[in-house]
């Protein structure tokens, strides 16, 4: 029993451990990069460890008691997953950005009532304006993204589906990994299932700790420089993008998921 116990405390702190991975960092870094206090960025790491747990959980525990095997490019492509899902949170941090060039390019806007496309934070639409004073016939949260966050942003799934989707992807690339070390310590399965939740549990502790830290230059930054707010989300973005580049050059083409040759080691 106290053999076990032990166990299942050592599954803890690694499970916290785990969440300190190279590619769980940098995919939550990028979604707290829009969040502007250290509560709401824990918040956003224990729901990217939800995710992460559940899936872990559900697929470790058929890896353990059905006896799955997982092929090597079914884990290969598991993998693959995380790599597009961090290229794909790297471009969209840096949208805004891209969105914010455009417009220092603009030429010089024309004081007379005119009409272009512009955008209210993440919203670009098209109507009558001016410039030089600014004339604008609705306030800048007065748009229907705008309205729409109003109204749904108090709701959790709203704002916390991004966080829970990529902490599902990533238990989905651990999960062989976690279950195999499970096996080689654990004999008993129904310990081997109660060593992964405990896992899972470290692992959301751990994500909570890392995101809050994170936080701080951001929640620091936004009230007090628009700018620095907006290099923070670009470094990000510029991070998860390159990151996810090598990620699935690694899988694609070293490990052959792209050619056939596969060499697969769950990690």
């Amino acid at each position: 029993m106290t053999s076990l116990a032990a166990v299942l405390a050592l599954g803890f702190f690694l499970g916290m451990r785990h969440a300190t991975d190279p590619d769980h960092v940098i995919a939550v870094t990028t979604i707290v990069s829009s969040q502007r206090s250290m509560k709401r960025a824990a918040l956003v790491g224990a729901v990217w460890g939800l995710g992460h747990t559940l899936t872990i959980l559900i697929v470790g525990s058929a890896i353990i008691l059905l006896k799955w095997s997982i092929p090597p490019r079914i884990g290969l492509t598991m993998e693959l997953a995380v790599a597009v899902m961090l290229i794909v949170l790297g471009i969209a941090n840096l949208g805004g950005t891209l969105a914010w060039l455009r417009n220092l390019r603009a030429p010089a806007p024309s004081t007379s009532l005119h009409s272009h496309a512009h955008s209210h934070g993440d919203y670009v639409h098209t109507h009558p304006h001016s410039h030089s004073p600014e004339r604008h016939p609705h306030p800048d949260d007065a748009t229907p993204l705008a309205r729409l966050d109003a109204r749904l942003g108090v709701l959790g799934p709203y704002r916390l589906v991004r966080p829970l989707v990529v902490g599902v992807v990533h238990g989905l690339a651990g999960s062989a990994a976690v279950a195999l070390l499970v096996l080689t310590a654990i004999r008993t399965p129904a310990a081997s299932v109660l060593y992964l939740l405990i896992f899972g549990v470290g692992t959301i502790a751990g994500m909570s700790l890392i995101t809050a830290a994170v936080g701080i230059p951001f929640a620091i930054g936004a009230p007090r420089a628009p700018t620095l707010q907006r290099h923070l989300r670009t470094a990000a973005g510029l991070l998860s993008l390159g990151f996810g580049l090598v990620v699935a050059y690694q899988i694609g083409i070293v490990d052959g998921l792209f050619y056939g040759d596969l060499h697969w080691t769950p990690r």
